[in-house]
Parts: C-alpha cells; sequence; structure tokens
C-alpha cells in the first residue's frame, strides 16, 4: 500500500519579506508597549552616569512583580507640586530610600545615611557634595526617596521636603533602567551600586 506525501509549498521570497517585517514590527511594538522602552536624557541631573542626550532602556514591567530597591535608577512621573520644564514630564533619579527607612544627611564624614549606615557614593558627580540641603526624614509607606547623581543640580526629593517629605508614590514609577544604549560608545549596564548592598532594614 502507497504512502502519498505532500510537501508544503513555499511562498516566494517577494511574499514571504513584507509578512516577516510586518510580524517584526508588531513583536517590536509590543515589546515596547508592555516590556522595555527607550528614554533619553533632557538634563544633567544625573551627570556623570547619565549625561544630556544619552539613551536608556527601561524595563517597565519589573515593578509589576516587585517594589522599586534601593540604587536603581528608575523613571516616574513626578508628583503634582514638583516643578519641571515643559519638555520634562518624566524624571529620572536615583532611589536612595523605601518605605519605612530613616534618610539623613548628613553624618560627621559628610556622607548620606540610609538607617544609620553611611553611604559610599561613587556615582555623585566629582566636585559635587553628597547634598548641601540638610534633611531628616523616615519614608512612608507606599513611597520612595529619590536623588540624582548631581546633587548640585537636580530637583529632587531634597527640593520637596515639605511635600511628603519629597518622597514619591510608587504607583507614579513606571519602570528601571537598567542599561545605556546609545550613543553606542556609552554602551553600559546601570546596575546597584555596593554600597546599597550594606544598608540594614529600617528599624520597627
Amino acid at each position: 500500500m502507497s504512502e502519498s506525501r505532500t510537501r508544503r509549498r513555499r511562498l516566494p521570497f517577494w511574499v514571504e519579506l513584507p509578512i516577516l517585517v510586518v510580524i517584526a514590527l508588531v513583536v517590536a511594538l509590543v515589546v515596547r508597549q508592555f516590556a522595555v522602552q527607550t528614554f533619553y536624557i533632557p538634563s544633567e541631573s544625573m551627570e556623570d552616569t547619565l549625561l544630556v542626550n544619552d539613551q536608556v532602556l527601561v524595563n517597565k514591567i519589573v515593578y509589576d512583580f516587585r517594589a522599586p530597591e534601593r540604587g536603581e535608577i528608575i523613571v516616574f512621573q513626578p508628583p503634582v507640586g514638583w516643578n519641571a520644564p515643559p519638555d520634562e514630564k518624566i524624571f529620572i533619579k536615583r532611589v536612595i530610600g523605601t518605605p519605612g527607612d530613616h534618610v539623613v544627611c548628613c553624618n560627621a564624614a559628610g556622607q548620606v545615611t540610609v538607617n544609620g549606615y553611611g553611604l559610599t557614593e561613587p556615582y555623585v558627580r566629582p566636585g559635587d557634595r553628597p547634598s548641601d540641603i540638610r534633611f531628616d526624614i523616615t519614608v512612608p509607606a507606599g513611597r520612595i526617596f529619590v536623588m540624582g547623581d548631581h546633587r548640585g543640580n537636580s530637583g529632587d526629593s531634597r527640593i520637596y521636603l515639605a511635600m511628603d517629605s519629597g518622597t514619591v508614590p510608587i504607583s507614579n514609577v513606571q519602570g528601571e533602567a537598567f542599561a545605556t544604549y546609545w550613543p553606542l560608545n556609552r554602551w553600559t549596564g546601570l546596575g546597584v551600586p555596593a554600597t546599597f548592598a550594606s544598608v540594614p532594614a529600617p528599624k520597627k
């Protein structure tokens, strides 16, 4: 008894190509919408970690599964009352304190402290002090305390201490910046600095 076999006919290349292009565009749009987005740096507030016109990749889903952690660089919508230039509807800063943390400037060594631990901050722009603004706050539940790496030129939590201790609602956070991808000579990962691993848990 003979067995008949049929072979699938391949489409001509000129037909397959536009189909593949459409599929690639749909995948790219889905990834951009739900998982990873690009963000360009509009100001000097994160120098020298991030320079003006650098472009970063932002993980948009990581905080669907956990809260932001100390040391991470985040993009967020500024709280109502924060002054922002018309072209800066989204801010990018570093998380310094998370809910319950006691954040102080500064100790005898001139360091910002979190739960009594003095941060060693090599990412702060050379020539800047950890902070020229004094503060002593406990981060409220559901909020975070953020600072730019260019401490002398950053509109961050220190500027708005009179408003919820300058903190940002976690619900305003849109994602974590995890890498600089453009210009190509600036390609680098944006990991959490080692100093944050030594910060103790807040006292209850």
